[in-house]
């Protein structure tokens, strides 16, 4: 037996009346104009720059392990889905390098200190210039502070990430005038000394980057959006759903997903963009595009 129709009540029927007098999309655009009105500092995207400090670039080797808590949002289903497709955008996979001459090394992952290009502009800093080295068996102490085991045969640890080009950087924390200072030693000398070593290769994934650019908008944001009535009022009385993560370790800016399905939210999204929001995942294309072939 067939069942008939559920009743369709008077509010469906004035919805479908308004849709079909291109009434629907009122809201949208009224929502869309308000968001294009806002006047926030938004910010750009994180800088890809020539240095010598993994930190100095955008750290987008976090979303590999991204913990769930990172996100922030009113509703959970939300942010676990925004945090499905932020993992998928990057890819990390573990080297081992044999042989490795230590001279091909140029970048450290301690803490960023003066914007330098090269190791050698380091290593002609007092803190560098102090440790002295004038023979082998110094370039051989010197090292030893950084990489204590390295005459037993351990390996070096190495960091790399296709969006900052072919450079390696050392992923120890402490004495780096000690490391830069041997490794300078050791082109200006010549030195063939290799070390096996142990890299985590970083690359963006193709299908990672699409999908997300596919499902939402992912715009930078500042600090200040958070505390805006105006911002927060579009997208809390509007109920959009979304979800927000830093994009650093401590503060802002921000990168804010709007999930493209939802018309509201897809409509604050375009807004945004209007209004000066960087396209975070358009940025994503431009690095991917850009990062060398294996």
């Amino acid at each position: 037996m067939t069942l008939p129709d559920p009743p369709v009540n008077l509010t469906s029927r004035l919805g479908d009346f308004a849709r079909r007098l291109g009434l629907g999309n009122r809201g949208l655009r009224q929502l869309q104009e308000r968001a294009a009105a806002l006047r926030l500092p938004f910010p750009g995207p994180p800088l890809v720059q020539e240095s010598i400090w993994w930190r100095s670039g955008p750290q987008l080797q976090r979303l590999v392990d991204l913990p769930r808590g990172a996100l922030s949002g009113p509703v959970q289903d939300d942010k676990a889905e925004a945090h499905a497709h932020l993992v998928r955008v990057v890819e990390v996979e573990r080297r081992e390098l044999p042989n490795l001459e230590v001279r091909c090394i140029d970048g450290l992952a301690g803490e960023p200190g003066e914007p330098f290009e090269h190791l050698e502009d380091f290593a002609a800093t007092a803190a560098c210039r102090s440790l002295r080295l004038i023979s082998y068996k110094d370039f051989l102490r010197t090292l030893g502070l950084a990489l204590p085991h390295f005459l037993a045969g351990e390996p070096i640890q190495l960091l790399q990430a296709a969006w900052l080009g072919e450079r390696l950087f050392w992923a120890g924390e402490h004495h780096q005038a000690a490391f830069a200072s041997a490794i300078v030693y050791a082109r200006l000398r010549g030195l063939q000394d290799s070390l096996p070593a142990q890299l985590l290769h970083y690359r963006l994934s193709a299908r990672g980057v699409t999908e997300l650019r596919k499902h939402y908008h992912v715009l930078t944001v500042p600090g200040q959006a958070w505390s805006d009535p105006g911002f927060m009022g579009l997208l809390l009385d509007n109920a959009l759903p979304y979800a927000r993560l830093p994009l650093q370790d401590e503060s802002p800016p921000e990168i804010l997903l709007l999930p493209r399905r939802h018309a509201l939210a897809n409509a604050f999204g375009e807004g945004l963009c209007r209004a000066g929001a960087s396209d975070f995942a358009a940025y994503l294309q431009i690095l991917l595009d850009a990062q060398p072939a294996d």
